[in-house]
């Protein structure tokens, strides 16, 4: 098998066997809360302490007892580690469990939860606590300016330029846990299948909206066909 860079893109459903709920199945987060209350700008500009209600009790959760990562992060770490090659993992989540697993080169195209970003001087910085809106930045000092980092819809995904030189140089494209509905990450695929000289696998529980665009696919849950998948990677039986 030709070694060659891999490129990850991971959705929701890799982390769902950790313990955080997803956003657009049946009974997930969009079910209960309207993304026009709490997820984009103008949610932000009519009601900033709604919406960071909203994500202190997201960043709760996430930092719970009961949250780990889970065999599929575990796996993508290992493949990291041991593949000859560049791994880069693309994560629309916005949680820190890959990097919980090992992983080091990660994309957080939507942002990330445990952090805080200025609207006033643009600093990124770690936030764990809860965040109001009479926080002050500790880059300027300037209170009231500080929101979650995280793309809202309606804003442009972050790392673009990297992420589009990362697939143009991949052989292999995997995409595991995601619906296959949101853009510009649901186009992946058909912009590694443009090129024409990688393979695209889709892992999931069930198929996505751009299955049939994968050459290959493997479902059930992530924690089982993940590992599996890069063990079969590592010893050389890949696509």
């Amino acid at each position: 098998m030709t070694v060659s860079p891999i490129v990850v893109l991971t959705g929701a459903g890799i982390s769902r066997e950790s313990g955080l709920h997803t956003f657009r199945d049946a009974d997930g987060i969009w079910a209960t809360v309207r993304i026009e209350d709490v997820a984009t700008p103008e949610a932000f500009r009519r009601d900033p302490r709604r919406v960071h209600a909203f994500y202190n009790e997201r960043r709760r959760g996430l930092q719970a007892p009961t949250v780990a990562p889970n065999p599929a992060h575990r796996a993508l770490a290992r493949l990291e580690a041991e593949w000859p090659a560049e791994v880069l993992v693309v994560t629309q989540n916005i949680d820190d469990l890959h990097e919980r697993a090992g992983s080091r080169r990660v994309v957080h195209m939507h942002g990330e939860l445990l952090k805080a970003f200025c609207g006033r001087c643009a600093a990124v910085m770690e936030w764990r606590g809860d965040l109001g809106v009479d926080a002050a930045c500790p880059a300027c000092d300037h209170a009231g300016a500080l929101r979650p980092h995280v793309v809202w819809f309606g804003e442009m995904p972050l790392e673009m330029d990297r992420i589009y030189r990362a697939l143009d140089g991949c052989g292999l494209f995997v995409s595991i846990g995601t619906s296959g509905a949101v853009y510009p990450a649901a186009g992946f695929v058909a912009h590694v299948r443009g090129r024409g000289v990688a393979k695209a696998v889709e892992l999931n529980l069930e198929p996505s909206d751009g299955a049939d665009r994968f050459h290959e696919a493997r479902y059930g849950p992530a924690s089982r066909v993940v590992p599996r998948f890069v063990d079969e990677l590592l010893a050389g039986r890949g696509p």
